[in-house]
């Protein structure tokens, strides 16, 4: 073994601690720089990818409005024009469903009105030619006192 000592100088391991302090800190300030540098370009890749995005995506809901917007044209289109048959189911629903009111209110049907019609012609042809008209037929009602 030798019979060096330690010897401890406070100078020395000073000087060696402000040397590495100050690598440390060089090397922080160039981290720093460089992720500026590199920072600043990925932030604009960013906003570049953020725009194309955004421009995707309003021709894709242009595309999809302009769309619907036809469709719908189309559609109420055809309910403005609609073909005979599409109504007719329902009309003779709603034809059924009057008749059958009108005939429980005892209401004449269109039938009736086109024999009384036929009758009352009748008999203005028989004024008019000078025939007497055909005896009605009453009825008499006694009442009880």
């Amino acid at each position: 073994m030798s019979n060096k000592k330690f010897e401890f100088d406070p100078g020395h391991l000073s000087d060696q601690m402000k040397e590495s302090a100050q690598q440390i800190w060089l090397a922080g300030l160039g981290a720093f720089a460089k992720n500026q540098e590199e920072g600043k370009k990925v932030f604009e890749k960013l906003v570049d990818d953020g725009l194309n995005l955004q421009k995707k995506t309003t021709e894709a809901l242009h595309s999809k409005v302009s769309e619907a917007t036809d469709k719908i044209s189309a559609m109420a289109s055809s309910l403005n024009h609609p073909t005979p048959g599409q109504w007719a189911p329902l009309e003779e629903l709603f034809q059924t469903r009057v008749a059958k009111a009108m005939e429980k209110l005892g209401t004449p049907t269109k039938e009736a009105f086109e024999a009384l019609e036929a009758r009352v012609a009748d008999l203005e042809k028989q004024i008019t030619a000078g025939k007497p008209a055909p005896a009605k037929k009453t009825t008499r009602t006694t009442s009880s006192k």
